[in-house]
């Protein structure tokens, strides 16, 4: 055989290229071109739920700005109380924590997590205001 690049019309002997005895087979490497999975993103009825919550949040004057942003593993909606400061809230969503601990959480200023749960809407409530039980 003749060294250097071959073309799709030569000719390989399988020999060439099977294990010495006693070895396994190498994996093939992955292919190159498979495609990526898509971005994470909220779903159409989950984005209505937090546009929803927004709008009266800043009816009420306590928000007025708003940030979405999202990456590989998790998108995020970030409320502001003023457009110069860190975000106050932020909705995230993360898919691969979904059977564990639930896809969304409700992080603060910090960046600690003040809710955590599988349904959007049971958490959104807690930001709807606090009832007080009539005596």
């Amino acid at each position: 055989m003749e060294a250097g690049p071959r073309g799709m019309s030569d000719i390989l002997a399988f020999q060439d290229y099977r294990p010495a005895k006693g070895q396994t087979a190498q994996p093939l490497p992955a292919v190159a071109n498979q495609a990526a999975p898509p971005p994470v993103f909220f779903d159409r009825r989950e984005f209505a739920q937090i546009l929803d919550l927004y709008s009266r949040m800043v009816g009420r004057g306590e928000w007025r700005d708003y940030a979405i942003g999202h990456d590989k593993d998790s998108c995020c909606f970030a409320v502001f109380r003023r457009s110069a400061d860190g975000a106050l809230y932020r909705i995230v969503k993360t898919p691969k924590l979904a059977r564990r601990q639930g896809a969304f959480a409700i992080l603060g200023q910090g960046g600690r997590i003040l809710r955590r749960g599988r349904e959007l809407a049971m958490l959104l409530r807690y930001f709807e205001p606090k009832r007080d039980a009539l005596a």
